[in-house]
């Protein structure tokens, strides 16, 4: 089996110069941003910000970003914007990409208040047309089966955690009305603009129970070590305090699956992750619910 990846920094760079080249832009000097499910890039010659797909079992949600983002721009909510002009998502060879324009940073990070605000008024619009319903395990489920390497006890594991938790979520009974979620939503999803905070990376959104959203931010406690005070600011600004609910527990441990697997369809071109991974992997496995994990990087 060949030990280079199928998502190298070498081989994003050959898609985001021929993304730059279809649409008259230098890619000279671009700043790679993030690399986890998706690659995006910063241009330096331009305003603009190059997002690269990272999972081929996973690019169907591309729709649904485009889709997500045509809608928040309809009702003037604040969230990264499409390059307008440009027929989205592109296909770049074998890659789908998609093109923004950039949003100047204050330099802050963004704050849980911040978040709080921007999930409220998601969560009162009515979704686009045609938006999934919330189904989280498939995205698990698709990572796992895009794994670049993974071994077959981890696979097993995997797979039978997840109808494992999936057998529990079906037995909740939520207490919020449900409708548009983020899907994804942590401070990390939120940029602190110049003109106020702006909602971004919309892979997940769906029709679903807006607890979802409100998960990232309490598994961020209790996995990450983040400060009981974010936590509580977010709660507070938003209203609900998820932890509180007795399905809680279920959503984290959704939530942590997902965590867990997000790095499988880039694990050979982004190995600095791997250590991290399997340390995930084992507490899952024997039940560590207490143990501290580090965010990839």
């Amino acid at each position: 089996m060949p030990l280079d990846g199928r998502f190298t920094q070498a081989k994003l760079h050959e898609v985001l110069t021929e993304t730059c080249a279809l649409l008259g832009l230098d890619p000279a000097g671009a700043r790679l941003l993030r690399f986890t499910n998706n690659a995006v890039y910063a241009l330096a010659s331009a305003p603009v910000v190059v997002r690269i797909v990272g999972s081929t079992r996973l690019r169907h949600r591309v729709d649904t970003v485009v889709r997500v983002a045509r809608h928040f721009a309809r009702h003037d909510v604040p969230a990264i914007r499409l390059l307008e002009g440009v027929d989205q998502p592109l296909a770049v060879g074998p890659h789908l990409v998609t093109v923004w324009h950039e949003v100047p940073s204050i330099g802050r990070p963004a704050t849980t208040v911040d978040l709080a605000g921007l999930l409220r008024r998601v969560h009162a619009l009515p979704p686009p047309e045609g938006l999934a319903e919330w189904a989280p395990f498939d995205a698990v489920r698709a990572r796992v089966s895009d794994a670049e390497e993974l071994a077959d006890g981890d696979r097993e594991f995997l797979l039978e955690r997840c109808a494992e938790v999936e057998a529990q979520l079906v037995t909740l009974d939520f207490p919020l009305a449900r409708g548009f979620v983020h899907g994804d939503a942590y401070p990390g999803n939120v940029i602190p603009g110049r003109d106020g905070p702006v909602l971004c990376d919309f892979d997940s959104s769906c029709v679903g129970p807006p607890e979802w959203d409100l998960t990232p931010l309490a598994v961020g406690l209790e996995r990450f070590g983040d400060l009981p005070s974010r936590y509580l600011r977010f709660s507070r600004a938003y209203g609900f305090d998820v932890t509180t609910w007795s399905g809680f527990a279920v959503l984290r441990a959704v939530r942590e699956l997902k965590l867990t697997t997000s790095v499988l369809p880039i694990l050979r071109s982004h190995p600095q992750v791997r250590a991290e991974l399997h340390r995930r992997l084992d507490d899952l496995r024997h039940g560590r619910t207490n143990a501290s994990w580090t965010r990839y990087r």
